[in-house]
């Protein structure tokens, strides 16, 4: 059974080794990450210690299975990670609809998430739950020393009423 919360502070560390884990394996399609392996799992930890109120947790028999973050609780969902144990359950499918329905709850009528362009998996898990990308982009990065192509979805989340002139329309 999957439960859905919010993040608690005692469990930042976890937060951020499920993080790193699905980190890795959506950048070992992209390559060129060994060098980056200490400062990513750095960069986890000081994210989820400074930023775990904003951090949805997804529970699965008792473990962490994943967890989705949006920093300045907007539309923007900034994080998303499925630990990969757990992946190609359905759970991040239910970890998504419920970010969606908190971004309606607080009043934003679509929802965001940017991705590198070449994980096709989290493309490809977006575009199949009715995101649909907006742009793509190209910076240099001197980490991996070369160009990285990121892109942004978007979703629809709160339809626009249709504006009907007449009777019965």
């Amino acid at each position: 059974m999957s439960t859905i919360r919010n993040a608690r502070e005692d469990e930042v560390e976890v937060l951020a080794e499920v993080g790193f884990r699905a980190w890795q394996k959506a950048m070992a399609s992209i390559g060129g990450i060994a060098d980056m392996r200490s400062s990513a799992r750095e960069a986890f930890r000081n994210f989820t210690r400074s930023s775990w109120l904003t951090i949805t947790v997804l529970d699965s028999g008792g473990s962490v299975a994943g967890w989705a973050a949006r920093e300045k609780l907007d539309e923007l969902i900034t994080d998303f990670w499925i630990d990969p144990q757990f992946q190609h359950q359905g759970l991040g499918t239910a970890l998504l609809s419920a970010i969606e329905a908190d971004i309606v709850r607080q009043g934003f009528d679509s929802a965001r998430v940017e991705t590198h362009a070449l994980n096709e998996e989290a493309v490809s898990f977006f575009a199949n739950r009715g995101y649909r990308i907006n742009w793509l982009s190209a910076a240099y990065s001197p980490k991996l020393d070369r160009e990285v192509q990121s892109v942004g979805l978007s979703k629809l989340l709160v339809e626009e009423p249709a504006d009907n002139y007449g009777p019965g329309v």
